[in-house]
């Protein structure tokens, strides 16, 4: 596989979500430089194209999809003979497999007794998304941050969508991490109340939850954006989220877009503990998350895996832990999240407006 005018390809599977690409980001600027010279060649969902080229690292994307999230069956002929091939989609030994039939001359990974052609360093479970592939990048010689996750927004013409606003945005893939309607709207309706210009976002399929929360909450229709027409356009929702004072969210790929531009958030994890998938430390992101008399068992080993990730974040209702952050705690960490210095989170109504 060789890549644009001649240049060597290096093929990197992540067949994932926005999420997951988001949070590859420090892995994939790791490999930009240390590579400068390939071509980079992302395999990735084609929904995936927009958000990838703005990671600045990708210089193509290769479609590639498996279902629910599984490895894809296959890769394009296009991914053939690369000259390294680096597995960021899991730890084997299907996504291995997988890369090993295009025939790289060298193939990163984590080890897998399965897959001895591998050598890398062994899979930690409950260890943070970003940080399990800096590491791996590591193992190899390359030198990663895993904090180093922001972008810039695409550029894009006139004013942004709703400047100013505070974005809530109910949806997420299941159910497991989707915070009740009824505690979106009374956010919205508190936030609101101070003064605080309020938008709903919805993903494909999303449109009812959203309108409900706007509904409840006293909201114009205008006010829901997205919905069952297939979501807000990439470029629109980067501007939305960019010039945004808030995003309050679970746990799912806004979220990790929040982060990536560098907007306020307040992030509501439940069935996963932030220690694996929340923003990074610093900044004004408040992650929120209550696992219960578990935690207390200890911090290390098994302990640790399990109480990192107590719930199943495919289930088909909502998770206890979800369900123990209350309103008052998210509004409260809203008004944190967008204070400033001398201006306080909660606004007088008059100012209310974009």
């Amino acid at each position: 596989m060789t890549g644009a005018a001649g240049r060597p390809a290096l093929l990197v599977l992540r067949a994932l979500g926005l999420g997951d690409l988001l949070a590859g980001v420090p892995a994939l600027r790791a490999l930009r430089r240390g590579f400068p010279d390939h071509e980079l060649v992302l395999a990735a969902p084609r929904e995936l194209g927009p958000p990838a080229a703005l990671t600045g690292c990708v210089d193509r994307l290769l479609p590639a999809a498996g279902r629910d999230r599984a490895v894809p069956d296959a890769l394009p002929r296009a991914a053939r003979r690369p000259r390294l091939a680096v597995n960021l989609h899991g730890r084997g030994p299907a996504s291995h497999h997988l890369l090993l039939g295009v025939e790289p001359e060298e193939l990163w990974g984590f080890r897998h007794p399965s897959v001895p052609e591998v050598a890398g360093p062994a899979w930690t479970p409950y260890e943070h998304e970003r940080t399990r592939w800096c590491r791996l990048l590591r193992w190899y010689g390359l030198t990663a941050d895993p904090d180093d996750v922001r972008i810039a927004p695409p550029a894009g013409p006139g004013r942004p969508p709703w400047p100013g606003a505070v974005v809530l945005h109910p949806g997420a893939q299941a159910a497991a991490r989707r915070w009740p309607v009824e505690r979106f709207a009374a956010v919205a309706r508190e936030v609101g109340a101070a003064g605080h210009e309020v938008v709903v976002t919805a993903g494909p399929g999303e449109e009812r939850s959203a309108r409900a929360v706007a509904e409840s909450a006293g909201l114009p229709p205008s006010a829901v954006l997205g919905g069952d027409g297939g979501g807000v356009p990439f470029g629109e929702l980067c501007a939305l989220i960019g010039a945004a004072r808030c995003v309050v969210v679970g746990d799912t790929g806004l979220a990790h877009l929040a982060t990536a531009l560098g907007t306020p958030s307040v992030v509501l994890f439940g069935p996963v503990s932030p220690e694996l998938w929340g923003p990074p430390p610093g900044g004004r992101h408040i992650a929120l998350w209550h696992p219960g008399a578990d935690r207390d068992r200890g911090p290390s080993g098994a302990r640790r895996a399990a109480t990192s990730r107590p719930g199943d974040p495919h289930a088909g209702r909502p998770d206890p832990r979800l369900l123990r952050i209350t309103v008052d705690e998210v509004v409260s960490a809203v008004f944190t999240a967008v204070a400033e210095p001398g201006r306080p989170g909660r606004l007088p109504a008059k100012v209310a407006g974009p």
